[in-house]
């Protein structure tokens, strides 16, 4: 690339980042990042230009700024949920997108294949559990599976899996987004297995009420966790103007705050499944847990990130 072309195409930039007032340490890392790494071009193609000294200079006082602001804010841990999660969210609402319709067209596909193969299920699921669940449904308590086992080691056991399992759908997404695509596609066959089991059993509406109760928090944990995925994986398949080690940098910080903010909506599905699944709600009750769980997924990660990002623009 030619100096004059380099220089004119990248000045815009260059000049809002010198009189940037940006505080955020986030903001002044990602200019910092992406000036050395325009320095480093210079000083490969343009070791003794003008625009050369002009990008030192710059970057050196990005990294005075950066340093001056180590000092983290107070009230940061409020801001990450309040502003910079749901902007991230809001930057990535396309990927969310594509992690749904994979979801989705995954347990379309457990179902239908549950429907027109009797070992389909057996095969998912394990011969176990489905002859446990037979055995409760005889007894007319489908549902039985999530009364046993000690409530606070239930709670435990399955909000660390579930952590796990959101990290390492995030994580997947290094094999070019492959990974993860390949995890939410095994989630979602095995839902829709899960699912037309107990349809085909005639208790579908008792499934339903009971296992959504955790199922709603946690099943749109996992999309959004494939969300995260498939930022970091696109990083590295389509850097754009960046470099690809920029590019994965900004990727894998975005992604990873996305599987952060999960955290707490897998504690929350865990307590559900582990002390509330197992009572004997009543059907009105059930369904309210399972909207308002459903309305605040709704609010946080698709209503609200637009609202902040409209209010920041």
């Amino acid at each position: 690339m030619r100096e004059a072309v380099f220089v004119k195409r990248n000045t815009p930039k260059w000049q809002d980042y010198e009189q940037s007032s940006a505080q955020d340490p986030d903001e002044l890392t990602d200019q910092y990042i992406e000036l050395t790494d325009d320095l480093s071009f210079a000083r490969t193609f343009y070791p003794n230009a003008a625009v050369t000294q002009y990008l030192n200079n710059l970057a050196t006082t990005k990294h005075r700024q950066l340093y001056a602001n180590k000092t983290e804010d107070r009230n940061r841990f409020v801001s990450f949920w309040a502003v910079e999660l749901p902007v991230v969210v809001r930057q990535n609402h396309q990927k969310l997108l594509y992690s749904l319709l994979f979801f989705l067209a995954a347990a379309l596909i457990g179902a239908v294949s549950a429907a027109n193969d009797e070992t389909f299920v057996r095969l998912i699921l394990g011969d176990g559990y489905v002859n446990q669940t037979l055995e409760n449904i005889r007894k007319n308590d489908p549902m039985a599976i999530y009364k046993s086992g000690s409530q606070a080691d239930m709670f435990l056991g399955i909000t660390f899996n579930n952590i796990k399992v959101s990290f390492i759908a995030f994580v997947a997404g290094l094999l070019f987004s492959v990974g993860t695509v390949y995890l939410l596609f095994s989630n979602g066959v095995m839902l829709g297995a899960f699912q037309y089991f107990f349809f085909q059993k005639g208790v579908l509406l008792k499934s339903v009420l009971a296992i959504w109760i955790h199922g709603t928090l946690e099943i749109s944990a996992i999309v959004i966790a494939g969300a995260a995925g498939i930022v970091l994986g696109n990083s590295l398949l389509f850097p754009k103007t960046y470099s690809r080690l920029v590019s994965f940098q900004r990727g894998a910080k975005d992604g990873l705050k996305m599987a952060v903010g999960l955290v707490p909506i897998f504690i929350a599905a865990g307590f559900l499944e582990s002390f509330v699944t197992r009572l004997p709600l009543h059907p009105v009750v059930s369904f309210s847990i399972i909207a308002v769980s459903a309305g605040f997924i709704g609010w946080y990660f698709i209503i609200y990130p637009i609202k902040v990002s409209r209010q920041i623009d």
